[in-house]
């Protein structure tokens, strides 16, 4: 009951901030709740889907093994080689930046291969026809819906960079919110590589949220800001501009470089500044306990984990864990999520996983409207009108998802 709840209330949220109330076709959006029910037994309790989805994960593992391959070359033990000298403890050392960050970079270009291959632009061109099929969306927007499983937030909306300008402001707050409540193909390597041992079948889990998660896109934009597709037939030429592999590889390597190390500074960045803030807030006692960042955020968003299915014995440590993945990003939730990976159920820890799901955090705000603003300067105040709203929506799709998959697992 209180995930069912809970889906109702953040439907009523999005209701509430909507621009035109009036304009709202609530059978859509009844639609899109039992499509995204429909997908989430599909993809967890079908066997041969979950079989299909459990071999993405040795596609995985195999990608680790060939980076290991190439960082114990470049940096010896630093990146997974021999330790050359006698450990005072059982356990080698992990480190992040040789190990994890390496990974995004043969990851980005394994995309970009099979996106020249035409691999990956088939499967884009087949699902956009569902979502056209079945959400009754635009060609332009259900291209960026398929495209936003394997592209980020500003990438997406380069495949259709054609039809941008010509989008409804519908659409167009559509494929921002698509942006926002999914996740890039690029970074899917890291998360598994860090969620690792805390649910058999991470990748698997991590695609099942993203497919979710562009139904719940669909909806909940067009609860927030209603109209019509006005490039109903339109389609477009899903084409990345590789010249040929060679180049995919080259392209993808700068790519893949530019994001690992835009993950690390960011990272380095925002541990510092939590640690700062606490420090700062650090004299203030409530509760006969020290004030801290996470305390503040876990008693803020309280209430809205324990209406995703939590107990509400868990609900403030889950609630930081969302307020850390709107606040600063959804890698650093789900790094404090294995950390405190004792202090939750197994159930709780599914809702988590899949209520995090999303690049909906106030740095992605950043980079869509920088994105955007160079992709269609002409709208340009209209994206600084909307793009913020579409944090919210963002969010809310991520939210109404893991009370879904709550709601699934019972079963």
């Amino acid at each position: 009951m209180q995930a069912i709840v809970g889906v109702l209330l953040f439907v009523a949220l999005a209701y509430l901030l909507s621009e035109n109330r009036r304009g709202v076709a609530w059978r859509a959006v009844a639609f899109g709740i039992g499509l995204q029910f429909v997908l989430a037994v599909a993809l967890l309790k079908i066997p041969a889907v979950s079989l299909v989805l459990s071999g993405l994960n040795q596609f995985v593992v195999a990608i680790d093994a060939a980076t290991t391959a190439g960082t114990v070359f470049l940096f010896g033990f630093l990146g997974g080689g021999e330790v050359p000298f006698l450990l005072q403890s059982a356990d080698e050392p992990y480190l992040f930046a040789f190990r994890v960050l390496p990974q995004i970079i043969m990851f980005s270009v394994i995309v970009a291969i099979l996106w020249h291959w035409r691999i990956i632009p088939l499967f884009v061109q087949g699902l956009g026809w569902l979502l056209r099929k079945t959400m009754r969306v635009g060609g332009a927007v259900g291209t960026a819906g398929a495209a936003s499983v394997f592209l980020g937030m500003v990438e997406a909306p380069l495949v259709i960079r054609a039809y941008l300008a010509r989008l409804s402001r519908s659409e167009f707050f559509t494929v921002m919110t698509l942006g926002m409540s999914t996740v890039a193909g690029s970074v899917l390597v890291l998360y598994a590589n860090v969620l690792q041992g805390l649910i058999p079948g991470i990748v698997g889990h991590i695609i099942t949220a993203s497919l979710i998660n562009i139904v719940g896109a669909i909806y909940i934009s067009r609860l927030m800001i209603p109209g019509d597709s006005i490039l109903a037939d339109a389609d477009s030429a899903i084409d990345m501009g590789y010249i040929s592999t060679v180049d995919a590889i080259t392209r993808g390597t700068r790519d893949g470089l530019m994001l690992a190390v835009n993950v690390g500074a960011m990272l380095l960045v925002l541990i510092g500044l939590v640690a700062l803030v606490n420090e700062l807030i650090s004299d203030i006692s409530v509760f006969d306990a020290p004030m801290s960042l996470e305390r503040g955020l876990g008693w803020f968003f309280a209430p809205a984990a324990w209406l995703l299915g939590i107990p509400w014995s868990e609900a403030p440590a889950a609630g930081t864990l969302l307020g850390t993945k709107l606040v600063l990003n959804e890698l650093m939730a789900y790094i404090q999520l294995v950390q405190q990976a004792d202090s939750f159920s197994p159930a709780t820890q599914k809702i988590l996983l899949y209520a995090i799901c999303g690049f909906a955090n106030l740095g992605s705000l950043g980079i869509l409207i920088g994105g955007l603003a160079v992709l269609v300067p002409e709208r340009r105040e209209e994206v600084l009108q909307i793009a913020p709203r579409s944090l919210i929506s963002g969010m809310l799709v991520t939210m109404i998802t893991g009370a879904l998959v709550g709601l699934v697992s019972l079963f």
